[in-house]
């Protein structure tokens, strides 16, 4: 049997807290312990408290996507092409992706900075693939950019659920972000 790598106490306590807070923003320190399989003292070893866990989660949420997106759209022929691969990186992550949405970042100038990063260099992204024709330049990035975030979103639910696989969730995203959900009726 092959040695297989423990996720140590603090992964394990943050990925709980991505599985937790997702479900339920107020779940509280004692069940974020349980649910990583740690005591609270071991949770406190980490973690100073509440703040700490949330900064350590986005920052775990920031590199695993920065990570994910730099390993996929590498070697992207077009912007277009890299906005499809980000997705399929993405949607693994959508928990992630979610809860820098969702969590006060702005607390954290660091992390607000970095997370600001993201989105701009994500806008300037979708124009590039609006010069390329892509998405219609007459829709606002800002409208394109929130309708990906919540795609995104959704295609992770989907794959939880498992009502799709990541692949199949991925073709539904880009078919939707590209094509939206209505039926082509003569061109129109």
């Amino acid at each position: 049997m092959k040695n297989m790598i423990r996720p140590s106490a603090e992964q394990s306590v943050i990925a709980a807290g991505f599985d937790l807070l997702n479900e339920n923003p107020k779940a509280s320190l004692a069940e974020i312990a349980s649910h990583a399989g740690v005591g609270r003292a071991t949770l406190h070893r980490h973690f100073s408290g509440r703040e700490d866990l949330i900064r350590a989660m986005a920052w775990t949420a920031i590199r695993e996507m920065d990570q994910a997106v730099e390993a996929a759209c590498s070697e992207s022929p077009s912007y277009s092409d890299a906005i499809r691969q980000m997705l399929g990186a993405l949607i693994p992550l959508g928990d992630r992706y979610q809860f820098l949405l969702r969590e006060p970042v702005e607390d954290h100038a660091d992390i607000a900075a970095e997370f600001q990063k993201q989105q701009h260099e994500m806008r300037e992204l979708v124009d590039a693939a609006k010069n390329e024709g892509l998405f219609d330049t007459a829709v606002p990035t800002d409208w394109i950019t929130r309708s990906f975030d919540n795609i995104l979103y959704a295609a992770w639910e989907s794959v939880m659920a498992e009502e799709t696989t990541p692949s199949q969730a991925t073709t539904l995203a880009w078919q939707t972000l590209v094509h939206g959900l209505g039926a082509n009726k003569n061109g129109q």
